[in-house]
């Protein structure tokens, strides 16, 4: 039996934290919402109908503005997304990708962002992964495990085989309820929970994320 590598997108490959902060922001400043930066980290991982839900902050809005709303920052943030290249992968990001690969390692996405597939377009790294699963592919999305378990699916391995690369509370959350191994990336009071926390794809070898599985298989 092989192993898989489950990657997230925003803050493990590339950092679109701040496209996301933009658009959102945009959003808020013309309907007159106030939004901070750290309101943006609160919406780290999470779908857009619920990172909406909590950029209102219980301010009720009907579906079709709701609808209307999210396509609004949805196109701000597209706009923005066309400017990526490869130049905006984080360190270490296509080294580790083709070194997992190297291993015989399966590699999939696992992203709430309906634009993932056009990220990884634009970042020039689409050959590097077996499976793309994004916004479109479960119906709940993170913190449910719906998405990962999809992606080992689409290995065809189990999903205790599988590591997740999450740098969300809620991405960790739904690596554990997948019971899949999780390396945590960024600070232990946001990731702390994955069983292994660092800075980034470029401080850990796919040696190390391996052997979190490397028993059970």
């Amino acid at each position: 039996m092989g192993i898989g590598f489950i990657f997230d997108l925003d803050g493990v490959i590339t950092d679109t934290a701040e496209f996301h902060f933009r658009a959102w922001k945009k959003l808020a400043d013309e309907e007159g919402i106030p939004f901070t930066r750290e309101d943006n980290e609160a919406l780290r991982g999470v779908s857009r109908r619920e990172s909406l839900r909590r950029m209102l902050k219980g301010r009720e809005i009907d579906e079709a503005t709701a609808e209307a709303w999210m396509a609004r920052k949805n196109a701000d943030y597209r706009a923005l997304l066309a400017e990526m290249t490869p130049d905006d992968l984080l360190p270490g990001a296509r080294e580790f990708l083709e070194a997992a690969r190297a291993a015989g390692i399966k590699v999939g996405l696992a992203s709430a962002s309906r634009n993932a597939p056009d990220v990884i377009n634009n970042l020039g790294i689409r050959d590097l992964f077996d499976v793309l699963g994004d916004g479109t592919s479960v119906a709940r999305t993170k913190p449910a495990p719906d998405l990962f378990v999809w992606v080992a699916g689409g290995f065809g391995l189990p999903s205790t085989a599988c590591v997740v690369f999450e740098d969300a509370e809620a991405g960790v959350d739904a690596a554990l309820k997948a019971h899949m191994a999780c390396v945590g990336i960024g600070p232990a009071e946001r990731v702390g929970k994955a069983h292994l926390v660092c800075d980034g794809l470029h401080a850990i070898t796919v040696e190390q994320a391996a052997a979190l599985v490397a028993p059970a298989v």
